[in-house]
């Protein structure tokens, strides 16, 4: 009897889901609870994959073989408990691909960073020539490119929400940029489960494999002795210690193994503090492929950064403009306020997932000369940073943040967007959140 793979959920992941599961001759089925997407239909139409949008039928659900959860269904919604219940097994779009390649996986994962890491990562590999796709949270989902195309390497990145499903699936190369609370409204407020869920990235490594990590992350430090890692330890580090693959020395940054170079850090394309780590962690990544450093060089020379995540829109009346949209979590607001080199107006808010504002409050007393709640719930805002005796003000749309920053910023100053939050509550994604930043700045 042919089995039968329900994907719940149809975007870019369940779709790519389904494709590769029809494409394997099984009998598929895709379900989604909210509308799908005009070009997510025509995809499944053209191959003759049944689906249902709106709503979830249970019981074209229910005698499922195996499903394939998009990573945006929490683990504990109902139908998802009925179907442990009845022991079916439950797995992530990447799990499911990574069966039918036996391409190299390099993952990335981390609560800051990934996206400009897995970036670069691909840049470098696609500059020396490799075959090589883009996937997991960016780019074209992994299941689709397994069905579709034929690489020999993928640059994935990968967050908790997909590792939770990841069982047999084997990162060659695992990148774990570090671990600072995030999503923790997912995984019952409790550090430890979420801590839990980045190690995953591990889990099935060989001693041919290689495990990156940033060795002066408290977290990473703390959790290593816990785990039995086969792959072998690149570290890097902000300054030379024993076992760092690289560090930075003085002005560069030393890539030690496997094949030993330096390069200026006002080469890279990337500024601030945690760019470097990004940069080396990607480095380090395509040095372990056997790519020359002359490529590597040039690669981190040249790289073009990623839309939303410190992005300069514009200057308007002496006034810079920074798009920080991806920014949907504490610490990485706190990253884009470190490489703030003006005082700043933040504009910050949203769906909050259990944040906690004390990391950055020192860097907001030092270099915020205003700040902007943005959100439908800014109480806790207020709350926190009212105290601070900054001049503030409250909004509840991207054009009367944009208005009010403009009348607040001052001459040299720099107006920046890194929420803190999720967009959930005002916008249908930070993709949005961010368009319509910098659509409002060029309207001014």
């Amino acid at each position: 009897m042919t089995k039968r793979i329900v994907i719940l959920g149809a975007g870019e992941s369940g779709t790519g889901a389904a494709i590769l599961a029809k494409k394997k001759g099984f009998d598929t089925f895709v379900s989604d609870s909210s509308h799908i997407q005009d070009k997510y239909k025509e995809m499944l139409d053209k191959r003759n994959i049944p689906w249902e949008e709106g709503h979830h039928t249970e019981e074209l659900i229910l005698n499922a073989d195996e499903i394939v959860k998009s990573p945006g269904i929490p683990n504990n919604a109902p139908l998802i408990l009925k179907l442990k219940e009845k022991g079916t097994p439950i797995i992530s779009e990447i799990e499911f691909a990574g069966r039918y390649t036996h391409a190299k996986m390099i993952c990335i994962t981390g609560s800051n960073g990934k996206t400009t890491t897995t970036s670069l990562i691909y840049h470098i590999f696609k500059k020396a020539g490799l075959n090589v796709g883009l996937a997991g949270n960016i780019g074209k989902s992994l299941a689709y490119q397994v069905a579709e195309e034929n690489y020999d390497y993928y640059i994935i990145e990968l967050s908790s929400f997909q590792l939770d499903n990841m069982y047999d699936f084997r990162a060659n190369i695992a990148v774990l940029m570090n671990i600072t609370p995030d999503h923790l409204d997912r995984y019952d407020y409790k550090m430890q489960n979420y801590i839990d869920a980045k190690f995953r990235i591990i889990q099935n490594q060989t001693d041919d494999d290689a495990f990156i990590f940033w060795m002066d992350d408290p977290v990473i430090q703390q959790e290593l002795s816990k785990y039995r890692v086969h792959g072998r330890y690149y570290p890097f580090a902000e300054h030379r210690e024993d076992g760092a693959a690289a560090y930075i020395d003085q002005d560069k940054i030393v890539f030690s193994e496997p094949i030993a170079f330096n390069m200026e850090q006002e080469e890279l394309a990337l500024t601030g503090t945690h760019n470097m780590y990004n940069s080396m962690a990607a480095g380090i990544s395509a040095n372990l492929a056997g790519i020359k450093k002359e490529c590597i060089r040039e690669a981190l020379q040249d790289f073009q950064g990623v839309p939303h995540r410190l992005e300069k829109v514009c200057r308007v009346r002496g006034v810079e403009y920074i798009n920080d949209s991806k920014a949907t979590n504490v610490n990485s607001c706190w990253y884009a306020l470190q490489s703030m080199k003006t005082k700043t107006i933040l504009i910050l808010g949203g769906k909050d997932k259990g944040n906690d504002y004390n990391e950055i409050a020192d860097l907001v007393r030092e270099k915020c000369s205003g700040l902007i709640y943005m959100g439908l719930h800014n109480e806790k805002l207020h709350q926190f940073f009212d105290p601070f005796g900054l001049p503030i003000a409250d909004v509840q749309s991207m054009k009367d943040a944009v208005q009010a920053a403009y009348g607040m910023a001052k001459k040299g100053e720099t107006v920046l967007l890194s929420p803190c939050c999720a967009s959930f509550d005002l916008f249908k994604s930070y993709e949005d959140r961010g368009d319509q930043f910098k659509e409002c700045v060029r309207n001014l």
